[in-house]
This record gives C-alpha cells, sequence and structure tokens, in this order.
C-alpha cells in the first residue's frame, strides 16, 4: 500500500502505531524526533506521515512546517497525534501543514479507517 513515515520518541506508542500501520499493509519508518523526521521526508516520499505533536528537539508543528517548506513530496498528508487537545489547537495543527489529528491515546481499532479519511486513501 505504501511506505509511512511515523515521527515518534514514545518507543511504547511508536510500536502500536507501527503494528497497526504494518497489518494495514503499510511499510514504516521511523524517526525518534522532528529533526530526523524533516532529513528522511527531504530524501524519500511517503504515502503520508504520522507526526506525534511534542517531540524532544523541535515540536511536530514546526517539522510539519519544514516539510511543507522543504520535502520532498510537500503535499504528502500529515496527521498530527496529540495529547495536549486543548481549544485552538486544531486551527494551529492546520496552519502548521497538517491535514488533520488524532488525540493520544489512540483507538488501535478504528485508527486506520480515521488516517484513510484524512488522506482520502482506500482501504
Amino acid at each position: 500500500m505504501g511506505k509511512v513515515l511515523v515521527v515518534e520518541d514514545n518507543p511504547d506508542n511508536l510500536r502500536l502505531i507501527t503494528k497497526i500501520l504494518e497489518r494495514g499493509g503499510y511499510a514504516v519508518a521511523a524517526a525518534p524526533n522532528g529533526t530526523e523526521g524533516v532529513a528522511m521526508a527531504k530524501t524519500e516520499c511517503f504515502t503520508f506521515i504520522v507526526m506525534d505533536v511534542n517531540l524532544p528537539d523541535i515540536s511536530g508543528l514546526e517539522a510539519s512546517e519544514r516539510i511543507r517548506k522543504d520535502g520532498l513530496c510537500k503535499d504528502t498528508p500529515i496527521i498530527a497525534i496529540t495529547s495536549y487537545a486543548m481549544r485552538g489547537d486544531m486551527a494551529r495543527i492546520l496552519a502548521a501543514g497538517c491535514n488533520g489529528y488524532f488525540e493520544k491515546p489512540i483507538d488501535p481499532l478504528n485508527i486506520l479507517d480515521e488516517i484513510h479519511k484524512i488522506t482520502g486513501r482506500k482501504k
């Protein structure tokens, strides 16, 4: 189905989203921080990117902005994942170049369908 970039610093969250995506037929590349995620997006075109918002170096929003500005595939859908969703966050996330977002904890049974809705991909 394609290759997906997951930018996530928490090993447990990374394992969970990777298993879900692999069961959905995707190959997964992982980056533990925003800087590495941006670097990977500059060298390879991904089907979509799953971006944690709270990362240890640069925020996922800054990483998304950099990918939109300098990424190999500037139109690649970016889906943010955050545990800090508050009023106004949706607007900030979309303004950074993301196509949508999910709140943690994610629902492992429905997350792939929701990602497909955001990205416009079929199952």
